[in-house]
């Protein structure tokens, strides 16, 4: 699931936007509620008061901190159809189009407030926050720097700071950011959280799990903030007591924006499904659902009628789940009694560490296509060592602020895996999807790169199957290797994603509970692929090919 900063008035409850396959977003801080000209807004118009543009300013920043953002530009534009030289109208303006979703409106309305007032640091800090949610870090963190120089005791900046620097690779800075903005009495449930997040980043994950609970403690009501302590508890390897608290995802976009089911059709756990028709649903990115799909057969066995609705890319390649039926995204909602989303099915079935369903291989290749990848390969005896296949990128999200900071961590160039053509007689063959597959075109090493013939999962699971081994970085196709029940090794970023259960630095642990084929290379620092590169060469002379 991928979602973006969302930004709330300063006065109002708090909102942040979370990426809850991996880790939650930071959340970042509005401006203060701008100073209005009135010390009441008055009675509530059904239209905006054409006559006075104070008033319209007053209620329009009311209608905000209620959230009402269509109201609220209503009641500010009418305002400036009075009298647009009012920068902090322009402000609030901006502010309620970035969180309706249009930053590159907001930024627009935050320049015309600085040329109406280019001290205003509310407008600037508004800059900002609209430039964030353009992914300019660059841009936004100008501008929250130029309100610290203004004002160095601004709360909101100093944290908005932090979540720019901690999305550009600096999580120790951004903890003392963060702490900054504590001290300055910035709103301290949204502190806490952003601070339980840049913890577990630096896997201090004892004290991320406080930094949570007291989130919580002081805003009960905080979903956000339970979806990054049950994340945090998973990192831990506490499942069972995750899970619960994982469900509340869906009251955090985009989730919650998602159309539901009726609730009382909801797969609970405690249901008797021998004979029912049970939907599961994917709900989050393709590898989510190459590791979550083995509880669909689990159901299918114990006497439930299974269909499961994934990613129309995913359909042929999980065709081959045993009593399973498949279908596709754009395919109407089947006649069923009860359905889960898939990354419900662990608390469903009260999954904790030593029950986790590990039976390897729950997908399989078409054997056609096998034959037919094979044909475009070097004969088996012209190899002098295994066939590997190479995944060094995973997909870029950039309309995701954080979860485009991850997909940068858990990614390297292709030329960072130069040292494994130095072990003699291995034969490469690129597995990489998406723009930075063309790296295959300059690659200083023999690579094969046949990517171009791959049309989804069930393409690339055939060519894995041809395949002795793939190493890959934490992506979808490192997820089908091991539902293939294909030796895989992972090269895994320092913030290790919950699923590897990284623990309190246990940066030895080679093992997975949720692929038995695959071994764990992790980055002892953050950004040090060099020695998880080294080790992994280091270690590729004593693979010995299988059958």
């Amino acid at each position: 699931m991928n979602t973006d900063i969302r930004t709330d008035t300063a006065a109002g409850p708090a909102e942040t936007g979370i990426q809850p396959v991996d880790t939650a977003l930071a959340d970042i801080v509005p401006p203060a509620a701008a100073p209005t000209d009135r010390a009441q807004a008055g009675p509530i118009h059904d239209e905006p008061p054409l006559f006075d543009a104070a008033l319209c300013h007053a209620i329009g920043e009311q209608r905000q901190i209620e959230g009402d953002l269509a109201e609220a530009e209503t009641y500010y534009r009418a305002a400036l159809a009075l009298d647009p030289a009012r920068p902090m109208t322009w402000a609030n303006l901006g502010l309620a189009a970035t969180r309706a979703g249009r930053a590159e409106e907001g930024l627009a309305h935050a320049r015309q407030a600085m040329r109406l007032d280019p001290f205003n640091v509310e407008a600037m800090n508004n800059l900002g926050i609209a430039a964030h949610g353009l992914n300019a870090m660059a841009e936004a963190e100008n501008h929250f720097r130029g309100v610290l120089r203004l004002r160095p005791d601004h709360p909101g900046a100093t944290l908005n700071l932090g979540v720019v620097r901690q999305h550009l690779g600096h999580p120790a800075e951004a903890e003392m950011l963060y702490r900054r903005a504590l001290d300055l009495g910035c709103d301290a449930p949204r502190v806490q959280n952003n601070l339980a997040m840049v913890l577990a980043e630096l896997l201090r994950l004892e004290e991320a799990e406080q930094a949570a609970r007291d989130a919580l403690a002081a805003a009960p009501d905080y979903p956000e903030a339970e979806v990054n302590l049950a994340l945090i508890l998973l990192m831990r390897g506490r499942l069972r007591e995750a899970w619960p608290r994982y469900e509340a995802r869906w009251r955090v976009p985009p989730l919650s924006l998602q159309p539901r089911l009726p609730a009382e059709t909801r797969l609970t756990g405690n249901e008797d499904v021998v004979g029912k028709k049970v939907l599961l649903l994917a709900e989050q990115g393709f590898g989510d659902t190459l590791q979550f799909c083995r509880y669909a057969p689990i159901l299918a066995a114990v006497g439930a009628e299974v269909t499961l609705a994934v990613p129309n890319g995913l359909v042929r390649s999980m065709q081959s789940l045993p009593g399973v039926r498949v279908i596709g995204e754009d395919e109407p909602v089947p006649e069923h009694d009860f359905h889960c989303p898939l990354l419900s099915l662990p608390k469903a079935r009260g999954t904790d560490r030593a029950t986790i369903p590990a039976s390897v291989p729950y997908l399989a290749a078409d054997p056609d296509a096998v034959t037919a990848w094979e044909a475009l390969l070097p004969s088996r005896r012209d190899c002098a060592g295994p066939r590997v296949g190479l995944v060094w990128a995973g997909g870029r999200r950039p309309a995701q602020p954080l979860a485009d900071a991850i997909d940068k961590r858990r990614s390297m160039p292709l030329s960072a895996l130069a040292p494994l053509a130095d072990v003699p007689g291995v034969v490469f063959v690129s597995l990489q999807a998406g723009p930075e597959a063309k790296q295959a075109e300059t690659v200083p090493f023999p690579l094969i790169d046949l990517t171009d013939r791959l049309t989804d999962f069930a393409d690339t699971a055939a060519l894995i199957q041809t395949l002795d081994l793939t190493i890959a970085v934490d992506t979808a196709v490192a997820h089908l290797a091991g539902a293939l029940g294909q030796p895989v090794w992972l090269l895994n970023r320092f913030d290790a994603c919950w699923r590897w259960l990284p623990g309190e630095g246990d940066f030895d642990r080679v093992d997975t509970p949720w692929y038995p084929t695959m071994r764990l290379f992790r980055q002892p620092a953050p950004g040090d692929w060099g020695s998880v590169v080294a080790r992994v060469a280091a270690a590729l002379p004593g693979f010995r090919v299988l059958g």
